[in-house]
């Protein structure tokens, strides 16, 4: 007989969800930033300072395809970003969707294609804040919202 207890053969392991992932720590030294608020035809963009914490809307990309990724590249070398930030949507309860698969493609490319860290942020009803505001270009002022949420992190 053994002294070492033993557990049920059949005992049910509870489902545990999968941890989200762990974003990266935004280094002290990246000051400058460029957000884009993806949509499959348009894509809202904004500009930002860590210093001061705001973000301004830069006009709308678009375009899809290689025309838009054309588009960043030229935002990118005109405000030259230490980093990026990306709105992912997501569903209220927080489930992803359709769209939050391809916000997160697209971050993927824009590290891929231009070797800049991207930081993602949750933008759930960034659109609703940005038509409620008022705002002309609705994808622009999104891209704001996202930005400054995420500078608001920041230490």
């Amino acid at each position: 007989m053994s002294d070492s207890p033993t557990a049920p053969a059949s005992a049910p392991v509870p489902a545990v969800p999968p941890a989200p992932p762990v974003p990266a720590p935004v280094s002290a030294h990246f000051q400058s930033f460029l957000a884009f608020d993806y949509g499959r035809k348009r894509t809202g963009v904004a500009t930002g300072n860590r210093l001061l914490r705001t973000a301004s809307p830069q006009p709308t990309i678009k375009a899809e395809g290689d025309a838009r990724f054309a588009q960043v590249e030229a935002r990118i070398r005109e405000w030259q970003p230490d980093a990026l930030v990306i709105g992912v949507p997501l569903h209220p309860d927080g489930a992803p969707h359709e769209n939050t698969r391809a916000a997160q493609k697209f971050a993927r490319q824009l590290r891929g294609r231009f070797n800049l860290q991207v930081y993602e942020v949750d933008e759930r009803y960034s659109t609703t804040e940005a038509l409620s505001s008022g705002a002309r270009d609705a994808d622009a002022a999104s891209a704001c919202i996202i930005l400054e949420q995420f500078l608001r992190s920041l230490p």
